[in-house]
């Protein structure tokens, strides 16, 4: 799979954005909000997209510490 799915319940829970709003920014489809789908008749949310929309809201450009840790380097020996 590639990647965990977040119902809306969910992403509001994990954001605390009530899930009217996380409704009201997917109708108003001007970029609010994490980027989101629709899988069936259910409204779904790739966690990995969560995670990078909560960074860009905090602006992890200015806060180190929230920014994803960058990859480790094998040494040849």
């Amino acid at each position: 799979m590639a990647g965990q799915l977040l119902r809306i319940e969910e992403v509001s829970e994990k954001t605390g954005v009530p899930v009217e709003t996380l409704r009201w920014w997917r109708k108003r489809d001007k970029g609010e909000g994490p980027r989101s789908g629709k899988l069936g008749r259910r409204v779904v949310y790739y966690a990995s997209d969560v995670e990078a929309w909560i960074r860009s809201s905090l602006g992890a450009e200015e806060h180190p510490d929230l920014a994803p840790a960058p990859p480790t380097q094998l040494r040849a020996i």
